[in-house]
């Protein structure tokens, strides 16, 4: 069963804990070694990459020199480090490395050493493949039961949320609300066509980097040719034809600021439930609760709690309850709206009884 991002820094640990060596199988382009990055920061580690589709038997034991009378491997520079110092080996496209490459790593996960060389107590083993369930869609090797045993094996499907989530500090609003609003095109489900370019969230965040870099995700008047050429090359045709309309109409799309700054309330008189949570989903993104609001953010955002449907009032209060600036809850709470109480106003939407 396949499992989350979430799902698997939450129990990555338990493994990294007794040193066993874990292995990632999953689709291209979906954030394996983004996700093996994180851990590494998370637990303080440097990480050591190795492309293990790019080595080859003497990237692993070394080259020979003569000592004395008799031959010794000198250990390559990366095992060398992780024999010395606690790191974190993270080895990708394993299922795409030649077979003596695959063995010699037989060793190393089972027994932590190569040659007779232990790697340090606290070094960590992690590698990736687009092997698994999706197998048949790449031109890998399959990992028979002997080499799968030797590994801790954790399928991954990350959420939108996973990506949305590191997105918020990653991408341009305009590529996050976009990939909010259009989830399906975040990544081909079907079988892919040989030669046919696809959408993954690597392309999506390598075509954020480069509209960014160009300054078209801030312009009044973006060249929406340059803008469907790019995404296109990035992240395929039927991609760039909604990517381009979306950026051509982004500037009738409500915006944090329409809301919270200038209180054109005007422009949501005819949200729904979806398009209300679609706002307070980008109003998270921009982290704007996560420093001291201005008195009229404040007061805006109590008139749009009073606007939304009741649970999403009830998120209104959990993101600014969850932010931590404790200010900010303060003044929200003793807020009022049409004389009314903002705190009184949530006693009611919890309990059903007015106060």
């Amino acid at each position: 069963m396949a499992v989350d991002f979430k799902t698997f820094l939450s129990v990555a640990p338990a493994v990294a804990d007794v040193r066993k060596p874990i292995l990632l199988r999953g689709r291209h382009g979906v954030g394996k070694s983004e996700v093996v990055y994180q851990f590494a920061k998370a637990v303080g580690m440097p990480i050591i990459e190795r492309r293990a589709s790019q080595m080859t038997e003497g990237d692993l034991v070394g080259l020979p020199k003569i000592d004395a009378d008799r031959t010794e491997f000198m250990p390559p520079d990366w095992f060398k480090e992780a024999c010395d110092h606690p790191v974190l080996l993270f080895f990708d496209e394993v299922d795409r490395a030649v077979t003596e490459v695959r063995q010699g790593l037989f060793e190393l996960t089972d027994s932590r050493k190569i040659f007779g060389r232990h790697l340090h107590p606290d070094t960590l083993i992690f590698a990736a493949v687009n092997g698994g369930e999706h197998a048949a869609q790449y031109q890998v090797a399959d990992m028979d039961p002997a080499e799968l045993d030797r590994w801790v094996v954790f399928d991954v499907e990350p959420s939108v949320e996973d990506f949305l989530d590191w997105g918020k500090t990653h991408l341009h609003l305009v590529v996050w609300d976009f990939a909010n609003q259009n989830r399906s095109h975040l990544q081909h489900d079907d079988n892919f066509e040989p030669g046919k370019v696809y959408p993954s969230r690597r392309s999506v965040k390598r075509l954020n980097d480069c509209l960014d870099a160009a300054g078209q995700l801030d312009k009044d008047d973006p060249d929406l040719t340059q803008v469907y050429h790019l995404a296109n090359a990035f992240c395929g045709s039927e991609f760039a034809v909604v990517f381009r309309d979306f950026v051509q109409n982004y500037d009738r799309q409500v915006t944090v600021e329409d809301i919270l700054v200038e209180g054109k309330f005007e422009k949501v008189k005819d949200f729904g439930i979806n398009d209300f949570l679609s706002l307070l989903e980008k109003m998270e993104a921009t982290e704007v609760f996560k420093s001291e609001m201005t008195d009229a953010q404040i007061q805006n955002l109590a008139k749009l709690f009073v606007t939304v449907p009741s649970e999403l009032a009830v998120k209104i209060f959990e993101l600014v309850g969850s932010s931590g600036i404790v200010k900010n809850l303060t003044r929200f709470h003793n807020s009022t709206v049409d004389d009314r109480k903002i705190s009184s106003v949530f006693v009611e939407l919890v309990t059903g009884n007015k106060s």
